[in-house]
Formats: structure tokens, sequence, C-alpha cells
């Protein structure tokens, strides 16, 4: 079998069967089939807030479509970020080459003129002049905050550079989700790292754009009991890495046609047989709602405007404005009136005798983490991993830093920068897009079980097991055969007969690949 048939084969293979006798199959059934009132694997309270999963579900159903509109806005789609910044952490070597990985520029001067550096910079109060240095962090910041007054950096515009599939994967990618998890432990031995699969020479690793074609990670418990705040530290770190990996899954190039398509296989493996960390998802809506209700007052009178005061605009302009306007009202109305809003209560947290030492720690342990993301190779991945991180921390300093009093818009009229807006509602709208691309799965899924007896029906993975003991799996194969190609084709030795050999039909022991 040549290769061209080979990838053709295997790629096209994506419906095999849900074995009921699997403990993964049944928990992904569970997750994929639903219930009439909404989620199904595990439906009730989400542990540690006041909510339930259903409730999530349907406010979610409302405050999406306006929230999907609202990030395209020009306030809100235009992203300064500096993507050059070194890894302070090691050095870092493993920059993605896919094409997947680049990101479109935006020049400065197709930025409204009011949100360009010389004019943020001529209004900043003194002590926010000169921006904030790599190796500083305001007291209240849970992360580090890109300053849109300084000349470092570039403008994104993110509605051109969508969050999905690039490819980006390997010994980098690794390195950063476990230098990422690695600060959860605070000292403790109840949080680790632990591998759920195994990573041969080619499989990719999980990067924030990968984790759908690799490793997983998991919380090792012990049986003792463990504070609120660390396990809501990992909760948050583990539903931003099943967060971004259904949105990988859900934007998925199909390498036998080229196309971007929804990959349900993709969801299984890495996200249906796995609730735990799709209930991390909707816990950090939880979190990301609250924040939202509790900075509506302040962000009701922040200027989100394209017009300067005192300067005549275009009608284009003020029409602009006022779309924008009544989006953002009816987003902060939706977060203020869920439900949702108040099904998290920052007063459980940070309350006993250690909590100024706790509250530095996690603090602490979230700036390594927006530091770590200077660390990853790929660009795209970079500006969304910094961009979802900032967003947390944001919503973290809402919570947990700032009392009403600072929430106040005329004692307080400079307390977010732009930079921390922006994150904040494109995080929850990565979150909500998760959430509404679960509903979108299971239907999928749902035309997948009304397919006749003859056809295939969606499996969590195959596994054939050849006659010398070695196994291999269509997606192993496929990926194996990709990133060989791609080897030889950048002049690595030793990956032509690994090539020749599937190109003749024979299969490559796993070990091999």
């Amino acid at each position: 079998m040549r290769i061209a048939q080979l990838l053709t084969s295997l790629i096209g293979t994506n419906a095999i069967l849900l074995d009921p006798s699997k403990p993964d199959s049944r928990k992904a059934r569970n997750v994929l089939e639903g219930k009439a009132e909404g989620y199904c694997s595990p439906s009730g309270p989400i542990e540690s807030t006041h909510c339930a999963y259903e409730t999530v579900e349907a406010v979610n159903k409302k405050l999406f479509p306006p929230l999907h509109e609202l990030v395209t806005t020009p306030f809100f789609k235009y992203y300064k970020v500096d993507l050059y910044r070194e890894c302070p952490f090691w050095q870092e070597n493993g920059f993605c080459m896919n094409r997947a990985c680049g990101i479109e520029d935006t020049d400065e001067s197709d930025i409204p003129e009011k949100w360009r550096a010389k004019a943020l910079s001529a209004v900043q109060t003194g002590d926010m002049q000169g921006g904030v240095s790599g190796c500083y962090f305001r007291d209240d910041d849970f992360c580090f905050i890109e300053d849109d007054a300084t000349n470092e950096g570039q403008y994104i515009d993110l509605s051109i550079n969508p969050e999905r599939f690039t490819g980006y994967a390997g010994d980098s990618s690794h390195n950063v989700w476990k230098a990422i998890y690695q600060e959860n432990c605070f000292g403790l031995s109840e949080a680790g790292i632990k591998d759920t699969a195994q990573v041969s020479k080619f499989s990719p690793a999980p990067g924030f754009s990968a984790l759908s074609e690799g490793l997983g990670t998991e919380m090792v418990t012990s049986t003792g009991d463990t504070c609120e705040e660390k396990k809501i530290y990992y909760r948050i770190i583990s539903g931003l890495h099943a967060s971004i990996s259904i949105h990988i899954c859900a934007d998925y190039l199909d390498q036998s046609t080229g196309e971007w398509a929804p990959n349900l296989q993709c969801f299984v493996n890495r996200v249906a047989t796995h609730p735990e960390r799709l209930s991390n998802v909707y816990f950090n809506a939880v979190l990301m709602l609250r924040a939202v209700a509790r900075v509506a007052p302040y962000l009701k009178a922040y200027d989100i405007d394209l017009s300067r005061p005192g300067i005549p605009c275009s009608a284009a302009q003020k029409a602009s404005d006022a779309k924008t306007h009544k989006l953002f009202d009816q987003v902060l109305s939706i977060a203020e009136g869920a439900d949702v809003a108040h099904g998290f209560d920052e007063g459980d947290f940070f309350t006993g005798p250690d909590a100024p030492v706790l509250k530095e720690q996690f603090k602490s342990h979230f700036r390594n983490v927006s530091r770590i993301m200077d660390c990853v190779g790929c660009d795209k991945c970079r500006l969304w991993g910094k961009l979802q991180v900032t967003g947390i921390g944001t919503a973290l300093k809402i919570l947990f830093a700032l009392d009403d009093k600072d929430l106040d818009p005329k004692r307080n009229p400079d307390l977010l920068q732009r930079s921390e807006v922006v994150a904040l509602f494109n995080t929850l709208h990565r979150i909500s897009e998760s959430l509404a691309s679960v509903d979108d799965f299971r239907k999928e899924y749902a035309a997948t079980q009304t397919q006749t007896p003859t056809e295939p029906k969606l499996i969590v993975r195959k596994t054939v097991k050849e006659p010398d003991g070695s196994t291999w799996t269509y997606e192993a194969v496929v990926g194996s055969v990709l990133a060989a190609i791609e080897a030889v084709r950048r002049g690595c030795k030793g990956c032509f007969s690994t090539v020749i050999r599937l190109a003749k039909g024979v299969v490559v022991p796993k070990t091999e690949l």
C-alpha cells in the first residue's frame, strides 16, 4: 500500500464502535448522549461551587451568541502582545515550523488611533508610565499583564487568527504543560503528573494546541484532606487545558481533504472519556461569569468606543460604537442576572488563619504560569496561551484581590488596563465556545447512531496487535507517517527507512515509531 493510500484509509477511518464493556467507553457515552435536561456525566452540583452543570448549559445557550459577536468588534478583537519575549525558565529551541503555527500580523495603522501606543502613553498616570517589566508585577496582579502603552509587542487581530489545531508537538510542548502542572504542587505531594499515554519517538505531546494529539494529565491525590484553595488551582489549569483541547478538536485539520472541520474522534479520545476534564471546563465557566458579574458596575463605565472625546467621528464609528455597547450591555446583563454568577462565592476561600500565605502562594504560582507562556514554541499557541492565562488571571484578581471600593469606577477609573478587559472577555468566550462545541459534538455523535448496521459507528480507538506482540493504532500510524515525512523533508537521517517500509505496506512496530 502506498503512502497516499495508507493516509487516506487511516485518516478516513473515523467511525469506530464504542464498546459498552469498556469503562472509558461508558464514560464517553454518558458525556455524548446527555439527557433532555442537560449535562449527563456528571450531573448536579459542580464541585467547589453552588451551581449545577445544567444551569451552566442553560445560561450558555443565552450567553454564547452575543458574546461570540462581541469579540469580533474592534475593541475586543485587537490584542497587543509581545510574542518574542525569551523563555525565562529554560533554553527554548522547539519552534514550530508548521504553517498553521504562524499568525497574521496587524499593522498598527489599522488599529483605532486611541488604542495606539502613542495615544495611550499620553494619558497614562504617573505610576504607570514606562509600563510593567517582565520581572515586575503590581501587588494585585495574578499574572504578567501586557501593557498597551509600551512600544513592546504587536497588535494581533484575534478574529483572523483563530485558536485551532496547529500540529505543535514534541518535547517543547510537553515541557510547557509539565511545567504548568508542576506549578500546582504548593510544596505538597498530593499533586503531580501522570502520563496517560506512552510517548513514542514521533508521538506529539500536548502543547497549547496539541493535547488532542498525545499525553493527558491527571491530578494524583492522596487520601488526606487538601484545602479548597489548592484544589481550585488545579481545576483552573485542568479546565483551561481541556477547553483548549475542545477548541482543537472542534477546528481540526482533516489531513485527507485539507479542510478544517470538527473531529469527533479527537473529542472522544481526549475529552469525552475523561469527564473530570470536562467538569473543570464548567468550573471555569462559573468562575469567569462570577468575575464578570462582580466587575460589571465598573465595566459599564469603561470606555470601549472607537471615538476620542472632543474629536469628531464618522457615522461608521458611531454605528460601530453603538453595536459594541449593545452587545457589551447584553453580555453584562446575562452575567449579572445568571444563577451561575452567584454559583461561585469568593468569600468561601482564603478565610482561614493561613489565608495570606496561601493567597501569595496561589498568586506566585499563577504568575509563573503566565511567564511559562513565553516558552511556547508556536506563535499562535503562545498568543492564545498568553491571552487566556491573562483572562483567568484578571478574573482571579477581580475575585480575590479587589474589594468593592476598588471596583468603584469613580474612585478607581484606571483599575483595569484595556488588555485585561480584552483578555477577560475573550477567555470567557473561549470557555463558552467550548461548551457550545460539546453540544455540537453530541449532535454529531447522535447522527452516527442512526447509521445503518452496515455502516461503522464511533469508537474510542481501534488498537491492532501484531504477531510480534507490538501494537499500533490508526491515529498513531497517521501521526507517525506525517512526522516521518516532515522529518525527511528537513533532512532527518534515519527516517528514510521508516518511510520506505510504510510505503511498502509494512506495519512499523510501535517501539520504532
